[in-house]
């Protein structure tokens, strides 16, 4: 037997034997379990199951009274999981995890049916309390060459545990398995971790959701990492990373035996062209000796000095002078170890008490744009992103666009996510997944945006703008065809600059035209844009709408 059907198994057996804090439920329905008076009495119910399981309990769905498999269709056990989530958040609780089996012809639990056959099963795990609402959350981005520690780095400040010196525990991250097999990423990938009174909260089992469920639920403050791609052929997606999430800091990594390189020039200049606070850390300590690490950081400091940034030696200065002074021209750097943990306990310091300054004061309507989409066994499709602004909750009526024509479809925020941690909103700041009803992951694109059902957007096909050209080899004419990264969009565009042209180091007016379908772009926002081996940033200065 498989260890997830042994959960489901032991959900069984207890609810048999025990009662208490297990509840058999074959289907729950907005109309009939949430009708006046029969709401109160379900609250009531699930609240008396989380004091009988001390402060926790678990639903199984899609099973008879007595415990037998019945499998339910999907669409069925996704609105038994939205009534369940309102149940929850009324009886002051919250859905912690489900898990989800396929149930075939014969009446069998079976992981890897999709429910097509006899429906669905699943075991919801309900705990006391609620997730935290405040803005003790900081959202990092992570930059550097490949092979300069990135992803090894971050498994080891989110578990607390030494690397063994050939990168295992980025394998702690998001990552795919054949990112594990090569040792390089190839997408975005995310960790969590945090503190409480008592100092950092680390994951146990990274590999297990569960864990990173765990550290939303008892932290007071998260710190999340998108962790991009130090591959040089990857640089779009390392682009998407920074510039597509609502980050609060960056954190640059420099390989002590490496030392600064092209990429990490590349990576430096996104960052700190996005004004986006950052910090270098200098990785490898461990295995050079005091005179190249020296010699390494001198070269950084040397490369942020050219950047026109100043540079504060975090060994010098101290914990609080970086806290203080880190700021779109003030860069911290300290030297750290994922072998020897040298540098993990002032980085762990500095996430603990640095400041959010992305949307905490960002509170108006709504704004999601899509990084990812997938689809979901009995939940269905999935939209997945850091939310903008606003706050989102479960039952929100929502437009997602915009389509290749411009216009926007009505759905549904079925169900949110973060960190697989099931919550019943989320606000700006957050990295979230939201289950969508009434429309196919397939249609999901990656540039796309959530909004409020009444918001009234107006997608553009070209925009004006204010560009700085940082690199290029000749000068930027009419018609001039790079990638353009905003928000989470990456299309390529046509520029047309104020005067016929834009010289290297040259900042100017342009207009900006994208060349295959339009986005929801807005006075303010910031973009990078690329195209070999040439690069520039601007910010959106008029939306003139469509053509």
């Amino acid at each position: 037997m498989s260890p997830d059907r042994a959960v489901l198994r032991r959900a069984l057996d207890r609810g048999e034997k025990e009662g208490g804090s297990v509840e058999f439920k074959e289907r729950l329905t907005k109309d009939l379990h949430l009708a006046e008076g029969r709401r109160e009495s379900l609250a009531a119910q699930l609240r008396h199951r989380v004091l009988s399981g001390d402060g926790e309990a678990t639903y199984v769905v899609g099973v008879t009274d007595d415990g037998g498999i019945a499998g339910i269709v999907p669409e069925d056990f996704s609105e038994s999981m939205d009534v369940l989530s309102l149940l929850a958040e009324e009886a002051g609780a919250h859905i912690d995890e489900v898990q989800t089996w396929g149930v075939d012809e014969e009446g069998h639990a079976d992981t890897d049916d999709d429910g097509s056959a006899g429906g669905l099963v699943g075991v919801a795990t309900i705990t006391e309390g609620t997730v935290m609402t405040d803005d003790a959350h900081i959202v990092v981005g992570t930059a550097g060459h490949v092979d300069h520690g990135k992803s090894t780095l971050v498994g080891s400040l989110v578990t607390g545990e030494a690397d063994d010196g050939q990168g295992g525990t980025r394998s702690f991250l998001d990552v795919q398995p054949h990112e594990i097999e090569r040792g390089l990423s190839a997408d975005l990938s995310y960790g969590v971790y945090g503190f409480d009174e008592d100092g950092p909260v680390r994951m146990d089992n990274p590999h297990r959701k569960g864990d990173r469920a765990r550290i939303v639920e008892e932290a007071d403050r998260l710190v999340s990492f998108v962790d991009t791609v130090g591959h040089e052929p990857w640089l779009r997606t390392t682009i998407r990373g920074l510039v597509g999430q609502k980050l609060d800091y960056g954190l640059l990594t420099v390989a002590a035996d490496d030392g600064p390189t092209k990429t990490t020039r590349e990576h430096l200049g996104i960052l700190l062209a996005t004004d986006l606070p950052t910090l270098v850390a200098i990785t490898k300590a461990d295995i050079v000796d005091e005179e190249r690490l020296l010699e390494v950081e001198r070269e950084v400091e040397r490369l942020l000095r050219d950047a026109e940034k100043t540079p504060l030696r975090v060994e010098r200065h101290g914990v609080e002078a970086a806290i203080d002074e880190i700021s779109e021209t003030v860069v911290p750097i300290l030297t750290t170890s994922a072998v020897t943990t040298e540098g993990l306990d002032t980085l762990d310091e500095l996430f603990e008490r640095l400041p959010k300054t992305a949307g905490t004061a960002d509170h108006g309507q709504f704004r999601m744009y899509v990084d990812r989409s997938y689809n979901v066994t009995g939940v269905g499709a999935v939209a997945s992103g850091t939310i903008q602004s606003g706050e989102v909750e479960a039952g929100d009526e929502l437009l997602l666009g915009p389509m290749a024509d411009g216009g926007f479809r009505e759905v549904e925020a079925r169900s949110i996510e973060m960190h697989y941690h099931r919550v019943d909103e989320a606000s700006a700041g957050r990295i979230v997944g939201i289950a969508l009803k009434g429309v196919n992951e397939a249609d999901i694109e990656r540039g796309m945006v959530l909004l409020p059902r009444d918001a009234d957007p107006d997608p553009v096909r070209e925009f004006e703008a204010e560009v700085m050209v940082l690199n290029h080899p000749t000068r930027i004419g009419d018609g001039y065809e790079p990638v353009v990264h905003l928000e989470t969009a990456s299309e390529a565009a046509a520029f047309y600059p104020e005067g016929g042209q834009l010289l290297p180091g040259d900042s100017g007016k342009a207009r900006v035209q994208f060349k295959f379908r339009p986005y929801l772009v807005e006075e303010g926002q910031r973009f990078v844009f690329r195209e070999g081996s040439s690069k520039g940033v601007g910010t959106v200065t008029d939306v003139t709408g469509v053509e």
